[in-house]
């Protein structure tokens, strides 16, 4: 018997989006020929770690996330009370087992919560920006990973090791488990996620069959929010416009705080236009008092998005092709005074805005540094400080009340 029939859709109770990569993984399963280990890959958001165990739970049988009809072969409830299903997430140095535990069991719940130590340092406070660096140390894999890797299985097909985030391992034991994918167990299966292969040992990346995962469409987005969320349509069409394919984030987000912050992206727009430095600062600072770094990634979003319709107005004069389609006058009224902003690279800006955000820099500080560059960029001139300069900005932030 095949380890999915014909008439099962492989993620059906669950996964949001990500037909190509399902229909890849309905194939595999189909067809029994499984590999020793599967390298999830996309960008943060997408579902990885969802797939993941989906994956697990149809290899061993377990009727959760996939609907297998009657044929699952397991009698556990999920992955998280399956014996023959290990996951290992990212961990700080100073964390204690009751904490990853408590982690685990959110997951258990729903497999698209966000439970990552680095955007989620503290469970109990939302607001929480501290940094938390998490990643495997050599001991974490010899201690808890490697013995797993050991065990026959209990009562499923296979052992299934699941390692999410892999692109944080440290060197040394990137090189260790390199030895278990050279000489793997055959009971054992591994799959791996990860949002940056570039980090990755090149030997690791080769062992493994790729699924890679794209960003949501915003369809995608809304219908997740709608279907699993039960968010009414009309917010989760809102939601998804700033998700930047982000579902698990998204799910999160204020509905009310980033409807209002909609409106005052066009306000830091017409600021930074006219310099005026003191309504700048004032909202900058505002921002970045009353937003946590999930809703400040939101507001980049947003930004993007409107300066994604400005660009695909002023190249085709096409209001249909508009997201935004209630803020056409503001867009026609952009296009109309500044027909020589550079909006590619503006976009840019924001891009790598929301990979420092990500990195716990200070948004004061980068959203006034932005500020400055759209100044210019909106004017058509290339901004007075360089990408290789940063350090000039230094003194306007030093002067920020």
């Amino acid at each position: 018997m095949t380890l999915l029939q014909e008439n099962i859709s492989f993620g059906n109770r669950r996964l949001v989006g990500q037909k190509k990569a399902i229909e890849q993984i309905e194939r595999t399963f189909r067809s029994n020929r499984l590999s020793h280990a599967y390298l999830i890959t996309g960008p943060a958001g997408t579902g990885k770690t969802a797939f993941a165990l989906a994956m697990a739970e149809v290899v061993n049988g377990v009727d959760h996330l996939t609907d297998l009809k009657g044929t699952g072969a397991s009698k556990k409830s999920s992955w998280f009370t399956h014996p023959d299903i290990h996951l290992f997430m990212p961990l700080p140095s100073n964390m204690g087992n009751s904490e990853l535990q408590s982690r685990l069991e959110l997951l258990a719940e729903d497999p698209y919560e966000i439970v990552d130590f680095s955007l989620r340092p503290a469970l109990g406070d939302v607001e929480s920006s501290k940094n938390r660096r998490a990643f495997y140390s050599i001991s974490y894999y010899r201690d808890d990973i490697r013995p797993k890797t050991v065990l026959k299985p209990n009562e499923g097909k296979r052992t299934v090791i699941i390692i999410t985030g892999i692109d944080t391992m440290r060197k040394e034991s990137a090189n260790a488990f390199l030895k278990l994918l050279e000489e793997p167990s055959g009971n054992v299966m591994f799959i791996l996620t990860a949002s940056k292969t570039d980090q990755l040992l090149p030997t690791i990346v080769s062992r493994c069959q790729h699924v890679r995962l794209n960003p949501l469409s915003q369809e995608e987005v809304t219908q997740g929010l709608v279907r699993f969320d039960d968010i009414p349509e009309e917010d989760a069409r809102f939601l998804s416009r700033v998700s930047g394919g982000n579902y698990a984030l998204t799910r999160f987000l204020d509905l009310k705080t980033l409807q209002k912050t909609r409106g005052q992206t066009i306000e830091f727009l017409r600021y930074t236009y006219t310099q005026d430095a003191q309504e700048l600062l004032t909202l900058i600072q505002n921002w970045n008092s009353s937003l946590n770094t999930e809703s400040q990634i939101a507001l980049c979003n947003t930004l993007e998005q409107l300066l994604r319709d400005i660009m695909v107005y002023r190249e085709t004069q096409q209001s249909s092709l508009i997201a935004n389609i209630d803020q056409l006058d503001v867009i026609k009224k952009f296009c109309s005074a500044l027909k020589d902003a550079k909006l590619e690279e503006m976009i840019e800006q924001l891009q790598e805005l929301k990979y420092l955000l990500y990195q716990n820099v200070q948004f004061k500080l980068i959203f006034t540094s932005l500020s400055f560059r759209f100044g210019s960029l909106m004017r058509g001139i290339d901004s007075e400080i360089t990408r290789e300069d940063p350090w000039k900005h230094l003194p306007a932030f030093i002067n920020q009340p």
